[in-house]
């Protein structure tokens, strides 16, 4: 019987990780590091991408490469191609990447009168679209890994609906389509783990709001309303991911790990 080490390495796996130079991105690029899995890092921001890689490879000494994409164009990159230029092989995919928009961005931050078809259809293409692209291509490589593992980012907005009593004061809104597109995901979820088992197994992640700069009265009436009275940290999510990405997890599939310090229990 193997210990609790050895089921949660990933020495000698490798991971591909969209969205890896964002917040939640680059954290779950640590933890799957640490466990000491290579990594293949996807970002449309190249910046921001290369500096995630930068820092990994140099604290966790493993192996690290960007692709720098933009996941709402997927078709303009072969990703199989890319990931057998690399390392040749897959173990792990992480569909992180997001689209949460601007507030500068026309229809997205806006009441739901004003938000905006193309919007919606943007929202969709980068949050539902993409990981559905992505799962489907890599899917044949993750089945000969051995411990082929998907993992996706859905959003607490993908259970439950919004309280809006919690933006009243400030510029805040919340898309329908970002709500939508990551209740999708779910579903992906669950309907990928039976079609591709045995052999890959599939889970989603869901975490609650995460504390980044909001306004302040945001803040204190969604922690209000939080059993563990706080927002989320990033460093939340990394338990979720090591679990879900290694043999800790092997007989789990088709599930939804909710971080939300309980936000949706009541």
């Amino acid at each position: 019987m193997r210990t609790i080490s050895e089921l949660s390495s990933l020495s000698g796996r490798v991971a591909l990780i969209t969205g890896a130079g964002g917040h939640i991105g680059s954290v779950i690029g640590d933890a799957l590091a640490e466990l000491c899995a290579d990594l293949i890092l996807l970002d449309r921001e190249e910046r921001q991408c290369r500096e995630s890689e930068a820092r990994i490879s140099g604290l966790w000494g493993v192996s690290t490469s960007s692709i720098i994409a933009d996941l709402e164009h997927i078709g303009d990159f072969n990703i199989v191609d890319e990931v057998m230029k690399i390392f040749g092989r897959l173990d792990i995919l992480v569909n992180c990447a997001a689209f949460v928009g601007t507030d500068k961005l026309e229809g997205w931050n806006a009441p739901f009168a004003e938000q905006g078809v193309e919007t919606w259809r943007r929202a969709v293409e980068v949050n539902l679209t993409a990981p559905f692209i992505l799962s489907q291509a890599l899917a044949p490589m993750l089945s000969e890994s051995g411990h082929g593992s998907i993992i996706n980012l859905s959003s607490i907005y993908g259970v439950c609906a919004p309280d809006l009593s919690i933006y009243e004061g400030t510029d805040m809104h919340n898309p329908a389509a970002y709500a939508a597109s990551k209740a999708g995901l779910l579903q992906l979820t669950r309907w990928m783990s039976t079609v591709l088992a045995p052999r890959v197994r599939v889970n989603a992640i869901t975490p609650g709001g995460v504390e980044r700069e909001q306004p302040e009265g945001f803040i204190g009436r969604y922690a209000a309303r939080t059993p563990m009275g706080r927002m989320a940290r990033e460093e939340d999510i990394k338990g979720a991911a090591a679990y879900l990405a290694s043999d800790l997890s092997g007989y789990v599939t088709g599930q939804n790990i909710v971080i939300d310090g309980g936000w949706s229990v009541w």
